[in-house]
């Protein structure tokens, strides 16, 4: 039950936030006739961009193929999520954003003519910017680091114990 009570709220609430930061963004941008804005100067900055491809434009245009790779990674997320057995609160939220990140993707390839909305510009370096991202992907990479860090808090106690089968 308490797997539920993190699973779904974290879901749902990431989903929101993704799509709502990208109306609001976007629209804003948009109507103060401008593709860019700064945020923490030198560091980051709100800039319009559509992605037809995945992760650095992987697959670029290949939106049929991507929704598809969409609907397997939500099947396989919520198998590991109800047959998976996992007590661990952290890999419960990380499935959690798991979903929401690739639903709020999923979202933007399904009713976006194929182009997911990005705007997040981070300077990492002088002069160098990591890849436009949105709050899906940062959901995404924090998915992964809680399932790094789980990895070092969890044994095989976490996992409710399989009943023999007959």
């Amino acid at each position: 039950m308490t797997a539920h009570l993190i699973f779904w709220p974290t879901l749902f609430l990431g989903l929101a936030l993704d799509l709502w930061t990208k109306h609001a963004v976007f629209a804003w941008l948009r109507d103060a006739d401008g593709q860019r804005a700064g945020i923490i100067d030198g560091f980051l900055t709100f800039q319009l961009a559509l992605n037809r491809g995945a992760a650095f434009g992987i697959a670029d245009g290949r939106q049929t193929f991507l929704i598809g790779v969409s609907l397997l990674a939500m099947l396989i997320i919520l198998g590991v999520f109800f047959f998976g057995g996992w007590r661990h609160r952290m890999i419960q939220a990380a499935l959690g954003l798991f979903a929401a990140g690739v639903c709020g993707n999923l979202w933007d390839r399904a009713f976006n003519e194929g182009r997911v909305r990005d705007f997040i510009d981070v300077v990492y370096w002088p002069g160098r910017h990591w890849h436009t991202f949105n709050v899906a992907d940062a959901m995404l990479c924090v998915a992964v680091g809680l399932l790094i860090i789980a990895t070092f808090f969890t044994d095989s106690s976490d996992r409710k114990r399989a009943r023999p089968q007959k």
